[in-house]
């Protein structure tokens, strides 16, 4: 019989892309509620306009509002190091308006040393940005989408585990910047100094850090890296390809593989699960075709929202995960499923990001003068794991956990050796737990946004996802279940705005059922090699 000792034997960790807890969770809970939850019901929340907005700026400010498109922001916010800096602190000097990040100029925007960050920049720089990748001013209503964010009845999958489960509030990204050095900090405990992606090539030579994964190796630990379909390239093969490159053929395969090891209870000590971040989006990544520069479009690449994407994504991983019933090997009781975000992306977040110490204070200087001695500002972050009776489902964890929980379970192998200095903050910022609710060994209680219900498996192959929203959620109170109905049955009639219609597909029949486009290569694309089968 499972008991609680065996918790953590297995952790998964799946990493989802470019959202702020605001934007995908600041709904979760309100302050009639009970939990100390740092959310944004019941806030004056808002960014001033700049007074050189060519539309709207009589206006003042844009109030924070709910988001009505599940494509938004569109086109996508800035997330490099320049634009992180602007979004934080409203600097943004005049040689760097209208720019995008790899044309802006020292000192790139950056704050006075030990600068309180005053979280009224976004507004700022997605005129900006906007600006620099679509070639003119944005009106006020493209604009005010940067200062919105969504219900738990638009990310019912999401929302409905982090009220089932436990929901970190105050989970910070380590880098005010993007992508790469994120993952990097996640899985090494630091990015070797780099600040920014561009150019992809340095990360093949320039990030020579220890990973997590050859720490786990050392003390006979197994890990494997799942991929989203249909990308056939890591992105953390790429970040880590100096010390990974001899076994990207062996613990590098498609997600598949882990419905497949989780059904039969072969799931490695460690999986690390990445959706897919560059075709096919399911990884909750704004709109990014039209990020790429002006003018640009890439019909058939993304869905026709990737929140609709990253939920059906979502509801896939968390059906393997609590269908995991094998008596030997890996199962539900035993493996513990964390649920994050690598960066928020440029969406709106109202909550400042604290001063940290650097990973290594003896290493020199990063890219654009940067010391990594400020976290970027906040994440989604979750936790799941289903218990046997007498044991307790976590409620709201509040405090400001490391971001790689990864690094330091590995530190605690070896106590004497950490990965690259885990960053200490004070005891009363570490996480605690809520009890709320137990499971009873041999039934699997808690939320089923499922694909068994949700998702069509007899119309959906391993490249296409389809998903019913608001299918299988956790039970709420009785006035925000009649409430959630209500809205379920709304947005499931309501057709998705900017869904780009394809020659191939009904686009009418497509958004009543919210099913994704098929998520394969189209003619003339070319696969990229990297994963096997």
């Amino acid at each position: 019989m499972p008991d609680r000792s065996h918790g953590l034997d297995h952790i998964v960790v799946v990493l989802f892309e470019n959202r702020s807890l605001d934007n995908m969770l600041g709904h979760l809970y309100g302050p009639g509620d009970g939990k100390n939850f740092d959310g944004v019901i019941g806030r004056n929340l808002s960014n001033p306009i700049p007074a050189w907005a060519e539309h709207g700026a009589d206006r003042k400010v844009v109030p924070y509002t709910v988001a009505t498109d599940t494509d938004s922001p569109n086109p996508d916010s800035g997330e490099e190091y320049q634009h992180t800096n602007t979004q934080l602190f409203n600097i943004l000097s005049e040689e760097n308006r209208f720019k995008v990040a790899g044309d802006m100029t020292a000192p790139w925007n950056a704050p006075q040393v030990g600068q309180t960050p005053t979280m009224d920049g976004f507004v700022t720089d997605y005129i900006s940005t906007f600006t620099a990748e679509m070639g003119r001013q944005p009106t006020y209503e493209e604009y005010a989408q940067i200062m919105t964010g969504f219900t738990p009845d638009q990310v019912p999958v999401l929302n409905g585990l982090a009220l089932a489960f436990g929901v970190f509030d105050h989970w910070f990204c380590e880098v005010p910047s993007q992508t790469f050095m994120n993952r990097s900090f996640w899985t090494a405990g630091t990015s070797s100094g780099l600040v920014v992606n561009f150019p992809a090539k340095k990360w093949f030579t320039g990030n020579d850090a220890e990973t997590l994964f050859e720490r786990l190796e050392a003390h006979g630990k197994t890990w494997k890296v799942y991929v989203s379909e249909p990308m056939q390239i890591s992105f953390t093969g790429i970040i880590h390809h100096q010390r990974l490159k001899d076994r990207l053929a062996t613990h590098f395969v498609p997600f598949a593989q882990f419905e497949a090891d989780a059904a039969n209870g072969a799931l490695p000590d460690f999986s690390l699960i990445e959706p897919a971040l560059a075709i096919g989006h399911n990884d909750y990544h704004p709109a990014e075709g039209r990020a790429l520069g002006h003018g640009v479009v890439l019909p058939g690449v993304d869905p026709p929202s990737s929140i609709l994407g990253g939920e059906a994504f979502l509801a896939r991983i968390y059906d393997a995960y609590r269908g995991m019933q094998s008596g030997t090997g890996s199962n539900v009781w035993n493996t513990t499923l964390f649920i994050g975000w690598d960066e928020p992306g440029g969406t709106y977040d109202h909550v400042p990001p604290p001063a940290v110490p650097p990973p290594d204070p003896a290493a020199p200087v990063g890219e654009y003068g940067f010391t990594f001695d400020r976290s970027g500002y906040r994440v989604p972050g979750t936790s799941h794991r289903h218990l046997p009776l007498g044991g307790r489902r976590p409620g709201v964890q509040p405090g400001t956990p490391p971001h790689l929980s990864d690094r330091h379970l590995a530190g605690a192998m070896e106590p004497g050796r950490p990965l690259h200095r885990p960053r200490r903050r004070r005891p009363d910022l570490l996480p605690r737990l809520h009890p709320a609710g137990a499971t009873r060994p041999g039934s699997v209680a808690g939320p089923h946004p499922t694909p068994g219900a949700s998702l069509q498996r007899g119309q959906c192959g391993p490249r296409q996802g389809c998903v019913r929203i608001g299918q299988n959620l956790p039970e709420r109170a009785p006035a925000a279940r009649a409430r959630q109905r209500h809205q379920t049955r709304r947005l499931a009639r309501r057709p998705q705005r900017r869904h780009r219609a394809r020659a191939d597909r009904d686009p009418i029949a497509q958004r009543r059922r919210h099913v994704l486009p098929p998520a394969g290569p189209s003619p003339g694309e070319v696969a990229l090699p990297g994963l096997p089968g």
